[in-house]
């Protein structure tokens, strides 16, 4: 039984599709997802450990954060010891990060970290799909204006030739680019 394991590091701007593709992972090859922290207070259907590990100021102090950043007042962050709850699971896990996070995963964790970078190529498509998912056009135009948003929607030079770029125009063909990646990761195990 081999040793190695994998973090698939999904990252883009907003719409690109990261969190289908998260969910496309656990539904179709059972692969969890990283749980992240916040110190903000839990949303009315969320759940401790499943959506979020919701942290205290001084709990969120103690760990061992690969990156963090502060939104809104808040505390958001991935741990070394989310990501090992993750590892009990399964040697291939998932998470959704922004680049900056991807740079910072890719950097500490080097051939763990498989970093996909998903990008739409038209801007009128990334605010449709912000839309049907029901972001108000007051939530899509915060997002298309932030300087993180804006950084999202080109692949960083931190991350050329160490990320796989995905354009998810059609679902089918991004879908069969996420199965090869995933059959070429298990190979490696």
């Amino acid at each position: 039984m081999s040793n190695k394991r994998f973090v698939i590091v999904i990252t883009g701007a907003a719409g690109t599709g990261k969190t289908t593709i998260s969910d496309y992972l656990m539904k179709r090859y059972g692969i969890p997802k990283v749980i992240t922290h916040t110190t903000r207070p839990p949303r009315d259907h969320e759940q401790n450990g499943v959506d979020y590990y919701f942290e205290t100021q001084q709990s969120f102090k103690q760990l061992h954060l690969l990156e963090s950043v502060k939104y809104s007042g808040n505390y958001y962050g991935s741990s070394y010891e989310g990501l090992e709850r993750a590892f009990v699971k399964s040697p291939i896990v998932s998470i959704v990060l922004d680049t900056k996070g991807a740079i910072t995963y890719k950097d500490k964790l080097g051939s763990e970290a498989v970093v996909i970078f998903l990008r739409v190529k038209n801007p009128a498509e990334l605010k449709q799909r912000m839309i049907d998912r029901g972001d108000t056009m007051a939530q899509i135009q915060v997002r298309m204006e932030s300087k993180e948003d804006e950084r999202d929607l080109t692949l960083p030079s931190a991350l050329k030739g160490r990320s796989i770029v995905i354009d998810n125009e059609e679902w089918s063909q991004t879908r069969e680019r996420i199965d090869q990646i995933v059959l070429n990761l298990r190979k490696q195990l």
